[in-house]
C-alpha cells in the first residue's frame, strides 16, 4: 500500500477546510481572513468534531513561508517613494496613534495583572491597523474617492514601517530580556543602517538587472526570478540577525520602485494567496476555544481599548497635523481595528516563548470583532461627525477650522531648510555606503585574497588599496561635492552671519571623510603613521582627479535616480490640489453612457463641477484633454473635485446597474435562430431595413435561404418573401414574437 506523507495529507485537509469556509464567507460577504481562522480552528488540535492536522511542526514551516510571501506582497504595495510622498499629515497621525496605542496597550495589560512582556507585546499588536480589512471596506462602501481615504492610506504606509521596526525591537527585547537603552539604540541604528544600505544597493542593482533581462523575461521566468530575489533577501536578512519577514518586506519595497512592479504583483498574487491562506489557517489552529471563554473579560476590554483608543489617537493626530475635524474623525473611525501584522507580532511572541499562550487567541478574537465593526464605523462616520460637531462648543469648532486653514498654507521652505535637508541626506547615505565598504573590505575581501590569491603582508596591502579605490568616489562626494548650490550661494552671499555655520558644516564633511579613511586603515594596520600617509594620498588623489571623480560619481548617481524614478516617469500625473478638491482616478466602464462621447457633449464640468485633468489610455497619456476628446472603454480618468462632486459622477463613469437600459438582456439569451416567413408574418413584404428587426428585437439577419439559394449577409434592401428561411442572431425571447405571428 502506498504511504502518503503526513505533510501532504495535512496540507490537503487545510486547503479543503479553507476552501469551504472561503465559499461560505464569500456568500455571507465577510472577510476571508476570518474564514481562514475558522478553518484553522476546526482542523486544529482543540476541536474534536473534525479531522485534525497530524504534524503541527510541518504546518508551522508552511506558515512561516506564508508570512514571508505576505510581507513580500505588502512590500510591493509599500514603496519607499510612497513613504517620502506621504506628507506630514499622515506621518503625524501614524506616529501619534502608534505611541498612544503602545502606551495604552501596555497600561491595559498591567492593569489586568499581566506580565511585563505580555503587556509590551499587547501594546505592539494594538499599534498597527489592518491594511487588508480597510481596503476591502473602502471598496465595498465606495469611499476610496473621499478625502479622508487618502489620509488613511498614508497612515497605513507609515504603520507598515512602524510594524517592521516593532518586529526588530520586540525581537531584541525578547532575546535580551531587559530594557537596556543601549541595546535598543544599537538595534535601531543597525536597522537604519541596513535599511539604507539595502535600499541603495537594491535600487541600483535590481532595476538594472530587470531592464537588462527584459527581453528574456516571460511570465514564468519573471515569477521565478521575483521569488528568488525575495528568498535571497530573506537569507541575507537572517544572516545579519533580522527576521525573514523583514527581508521579504525590503525586497518587495525595492521591486515596488521598478517598472515591473504591477506585473510582479500580478504574477506573485496566487503564490501569496496560497501561502497566506495557510498562515491564517495556522493562526486559527493555535486558538483554544476554552481560552476564549476563560478570557472573555479581557477580550471585551481590549476590544473597547482598540476601537476607542485608535479612534481618539488617530483623530487627535490628524487634527494636530492640520486636517479638518470631519476628515480627522472619518480617518480615526477607519483605523479602529487590528489585523495581519498583529497576528505576526503575536506569533513572534509565541515563537520566542516570551509571551503567555493566552495572548495569541485574545489577539485573534479582538481582530475578528474589530473586523466586523470596521465597515459599520466607516459607513456611519459622517453621522458620528455630525453628532460630535453638535456637542462641541462653537468656539472649539472655529478654532480648529482656523488652525486647519493656517497649516494648509505653510508650503514654503527657507534656504536653510533646503540646504540642511540635502546636507543630512548626503551625509547619511554616503556614511552608510562607506561604512559598508570598510566592512566588506576588511571582513570579506581581505580574508578571500589571503586564502585564495596572496597571503601575508602583500595580500593585506592589495586588499587595502582595492577597498580605497572603491571608496574614493564616495569620499569625494561626502567631502567635496557641492550640495544645493543655489541655497548655499544665497546663504553665503546674502547673510554674512551664516558663513560660520556653513564653514563648520563643510569642515564636518571633510572630517567624516578623514574618519572613514582612518577607520579603514585601523582595520588593517594599527599605526598612526600609516593613517597619516593614507589620508595625504587620498587628499592628493581627490584633488588631482576631481573632475574624473565627479564624472564617475555623476554617472552612478544618474543611474540610481533613473532606476528610482523610472516607474514614476512612465506614469506621470499632474499634482493639482486647491481648496477642498482632490484628485481621484476613475475608470470608464464599457457599460457607461459616457463611452464614445466628446467632453463637449458631456459637459461634465458644467453639470457636476468636476474637471478632467488627464486621460490615460493604455500607454497613452493625455494631459488636460481638449473639448473634442472622446472617452473610450477602460480609459482611466483623473478628475479633480470635492467628495460630493465626485460621488455624483462616479456612477456615470462606472456604469452602474440603474444606468443600463431596459433593452439590456443576459448574454445567454443571444443565440442563432432559424425562422420561416409566411404571408401572415408581420415582416412579410417588408425590407430588412423597414422591418426594424435590429431596433425592436436586438436581432441581426445573417442569412436567408430562398428557393434553394443561400444568401449570406443579405443587403438591407432585400424584401422578405413567402417561405423564406431566415437566420437571425438576436434575443431568443423577442425574435419569435415578431416573426412567428400568424
Amino acid at each position: 500500500m502506498i504511504h502518503l506523507p503526513e505533510l501532504i495529507s495535512d496540507l490537503g485537509l487545510i486547503l479543503a477546510a479553507a476552501g469551504i469556509t472561503t465559499l461560505l464567507f464569500k456568500k455571507i460577504r465577510q472577510p476571508l481572513v476570518l474564514g481562514y481562522i475558522l478553518a484553522g480552528l476546526l482542523v486544529g488540535p482543540h476541536v474534536d468534531f473534525f479531522p485534525s492536522v497530524a504534524d503541527l511542526e510541518s504546518i508551522t514551516i508552511w506558515a512561516e513561508i506564508g508570512v514571508i510571501f505576505l510581507l513580500f506582497s505588502l512590500g510591493l504595495e509599500f514603496s519607499f517613494k510612497k513613504l517620502v510622498k506621504v506628507g506630514g499629515s499622515s506621518s503625524i497621525t501614524a506616529i501619534v496613534e502608534a505611541v498612544f496605542m503602545l502606551s495604552v496597550g501596555f497600561l491595559a495589560g498591567k492593569l489586568m495583572g499581566w506580565e511585563t512582556m505580555d503587556s509590551i507585546f499587547l501594546g505592539g499588536l494594538l499599534s498597527v491597523s489592518s491594511t487588508t480589512i480597510i481596503i476591502r471596506a473602502f471598496d465595498e462602501l465606495g469611499v476610496k474617492h473621499k478625502k479622508f481615504a487618502g489620509l488613511v492610506f498614508g497612515v497605513l504606509i507609515i504603520e507598515d514601517l512602524v510594524a517592521i521596526l516593532m518586529l526588530v525591537l520586540l525581537t531584541t527585547l525578547a532575546v535580551s530580556r531587559q530594557f537596556a537603552g543601549a541595546d535598543m539604540l544599537i538595534s535601531i541604528l543597525k536597522l537604519a543602517f541596513f535599511l539604507v544600505l539595502w535600499f541603495i544597493g537594491g535600487i541600483f542593482l535590481v532595476p538594472s538587472f530587470l531592464k537588462a533581462t527584459k527581453k528574456l523575461m516571460n511570465d514564468e521566468t519573471m515569477l521565478i526570478v521575483s521569488i528568488a530575489l525575495c528568498l535571497l533577501m530573506v537569507i541575507l536578512a537572517v544572516q545579519v540577525g533580522f527576521s525573514p519577514a523583514l527581508g521579504a518586506f525590503i525586497m518587495g519595497s525595492i521591486l515596488a520602485e521598478t517598472t515591473q512592479a504591477e506585473r510582479i504583483e500580478h504574477l506573485t498574487k496566487s503564490v501569496k494567496d496560497l501561502f497566506a491562506a495557510i498562515f491564517f489557517v495556522s493562526v486559527g489552529m493555535l486558538i483554544d476555544p476554552r481560552v476564549l471563554v476563560d478570557y472573555a473579560g479581557p477580550i471585551v476590554i481590549i476590544t473597547f481599548v482598540t476601537v476607542f483608543g485608535k479612534f481618539i489617537s488617530s483623530s487627535l493626530g490628524a487634527l494636530l497635523s492640520g486636517q479638518p475635524l470631519k476628515t480627522s474623525i472619518q480617518a480615526g473611525l477607519s483605523l479602529s481595528q487590528i489585523g495581519e501584522f498583529s497576528f505576526i507580532i503575536a506569533t513572534l511572541g509565541l515563537t520566542l516563548k516570551v509571551t503567555s499562550e493566552f495572548l495569541y487567541p485574545i489577539a485573534v478574537a479582538v481582530s475578528a470583532i474589530t473586523t466586523f465593526t470596521t465597515p459599520y464605523l466607516i459607513k456611519h462616520s459622517e453621522y458620528i461627525y455630525t453628532q460630535i460637531e453638535r456637542l462641541l462648543p462653537k468656539k472649539w469648532i472655529a478654532g480648529m477650522n482656523r488652525y486647519s486653514t493656517s497649516t494648509a498654507g505653510i508650503t514654503t521652505l527657507s534656504d536653510w531648510k533646503v540646504f540642511l535637508r540635502a546636507y543630512t541626506f548626503s551625509v547619511i547615505v554616503h556614511s552608510v555606503i562607506l561604512f559598508a565598504l570598510v566592512l566588506l573590505g576588511s571582513r570579506i575581501l581581505q580574508p578571500f585574497i589571503a586564502k585564495n590569491l596572496i597571503d601575508g603582508q602583500y595580500g593585506t596591502i592589495v586588499s587595502l588599496l582595492l577597498t580605497l579605490m572603491v571608496m574614493i568616489p564616495f569620499l569625494w562626494a561626502l567631502a567635496l561635492r557641492r550640495i544645493e548650490r543655489k541655497a548655499y550661494s544665497n546663504l553665503w552671499l546674502n547673510k554674512k552671519y551664516t558663513r560660520g555655520p556653513l564653514v563648520a558644516l563643510e569642515s564636518l564633511r571633510v572630517g567624516l571623510a578623514v574618519f572613514f579613511v582612518g577607520f579603514l586603515i585601523f582595520q588593517f594596520y594599527n599605526t598612526w603613521i600609516s593613517v597619516g600617509v593614507a589620508v595625504a594620498l587620498i587628499i592628493l588623489v581627490m584633488t588631482i582627479f576631481s573632475r574624473r571623480l565627479q564624472a564617475f560619481y555623476t554617472r552612478l548617481e544618474t543611474r540610481f535616480l533613473h532606476n528610482l524614478n523610472a516607474r514614476e516617469e512612465q506614469k506621470k500625473q499632474p499634482e493639482i490640489l486647491p481648496w477642498d478638491s482632490h484628485l481621484v482616478e476613475l475608470h470608464i466602464s464599457p457599460e457607461s453612457k459616457l463611452v464614445g462621447k466628446t467632453l463637449m457633449e458631456l459637459a461634465i464640468r458644467e453639470k457636476y463641477g468636476v474637471n478632467i485633468a488627464m486621460i490615460e489610455r493604455g500607454k497613452i497619456i493625455i494631459p488636460t484633454p481638449g473639448r473634442d476628446e472622446r472617452l473610450y472603454p477602460h480609459d482611466k480618468i483623473l478628475v479633480i473635485g470635492t467628495d460630493d462632486q465626485i460621488a455624483l459622477v462616479q456612477s456615470l463613469f462606472e456604469g452602474q446597474e440603474d444606468e443600463v437600459e431596459d433593452v439590456a438582456f443576459p448574454k445567454k439569451d443571444m443565440t442563432l435562430q432559424k425562422v420561416v416567413i409566411n404571408k401572415q408574418s408581420p415582416v412579410y413584404g417588408y425590407s430588412i431595413r423597414n422591418s426594424k428587426i435590429r431596433d425592436i428585437t436586438q436581432g441581426l439577419v445573417v442569412g436567408i435561404e430562398r428557393k434553394g439559394e443561400r444568401i449570406l449577409n443579405p443587403d438591407s434592401d432585400l424584401v422578405f418573401e413567402d417561405d423564406d428561411i431566415v437566420w437571425i442572431v438576436g434575443n431568443t425571447k423577442k425574435i419569435p414574437d415578431l416573426l412567428k405571428k400568424a
